[in-house]
């Protein structure tokens, strides 16, 4: 109990730190979120309370932006987060079958992480690169024209790299 209170109170503190660069508008929701999403790769309960205390605006109202724009996560990714894109042009294309592949492969389900916190997966509707579907990102990293094959061959590389990194 002691270790989750120490941990709160630590991202008060550095969600204060980010406030303090900022006017105490509502119309600075937005880049202090990103701000945070930034530092965490998610928006932590704790910063979104700092927030409404600072901006003096309703936790309803952050969790509303949060949950609008896809940028924003209430839930930490992997140090490896695959997107998978099930757009219209990626999904004709076959993207279920390598969605379903990264599922498999990593023992996890879209939304989730692994427990060892290096890979997540995500469902994205578009990534904006049609013309190479289908699509999958690892992190900002797009692999066009892809297939179970190529999503295997990048998780054996991104294993092989955390290996020589041990």
């Amino acid at each position: 109990m002691e270790q989750k209170k120490c941990v709160k109170e630590k991202l008060a503190r550095e969600t204060v730190a980010i406030l303090e660069k900022y006017d105490k508008k509502e119309d600075k929701l937005i880049p202090i979120l990103n701000d945070i999403q930034e530092k965490y790769g998610y928006i932590p309960k704790q910063c979104q309370l700092e927030i409404s205390k600072y901006l003096n605006i309703p936790m309803a109202k952050i969790y509303g932006v949060i949950t609008f724009y896809s940028r924003f996560t209430l839930e930490p990714k992997g140090k490896y987060n695959i997107s998978v894109c099930l757009g219209t042009a990626c999904f004709v294309k076959g993207s279920q079958s390598i969605l379903e592949r990264a599922e498999e492969r990593l023992k996890i389900k879209s939304g989730q992480v692994t427990e060892d916190g290096r890979f997540s997966i995500d469902e994205v509707r578009c990534v904006g690169a049609c013309g190479l579907a289908p699509v999958f990102m690892v992190n900002d990293e797009v692999y066009g024209n892809a297939t179970v094959k190529k999503l295997d061959e990048v998780l054996d590389e991104l294993d092989s790299i955390d290996k020589d990194n041990i």
